[in-house]
């Protein structure tokens, strides 16, 4: 069992930055992965980024460039630093962890999920 908490979201001006925290705790060594995912109004869930426990990283097309996960090993803490915002990235972003050893971003690979964190940016 993982708890996620998300925490970091606000509101910014297009070209603004946030950084994004997902702090995790509970049966951390069942974690292999950490996603983050984001849900604009009238929008299923898009995957943004995922981080494996070993350090692989990786973002989708319309935010690389852009958007940077990392991670805190020692504080169990996953970062999404977040330049360059642009009005198309507002959205509730959530954290999911994974179990399984694979690269999906499909929202129904992950177990665990935090209640996210509003991103809005505006123009």
């Amino acid at each position: 069992q993982v708890k996620l908490l998300e925490s970091g979201g606000d509101s910014v001006q297009d070209g603004g930055s946030l950084r994004l925290s997902c702090a995790a705790s509970g049966n951390i060594p069942e974690i292999r992965h950490i996603a983050w995912f984001r849900q604009a109004p009238g929008k299923a869930a898009e995957g943004v980024a995922r981080i494996w426990r070993r350090g692989d990283t990786f973002v989708v097309d319309s935010v690389k460039g852009r958007f940077t996960v990392s991670q805190d090993l020692d504080q169990n803490i996953v970062y999404l630093q977040m330049n360059s915002l642009k009005p198309g990235d507002t959205g509730l972003y959530y954290c999911a962890a994974s179990g399984l050893a694979d690269w999906s971003l499909d929202p129904a690979r992950y177990s665990y999920w935090g209640q996210g964190t509003q991103v809005t940016v505006s123009s």
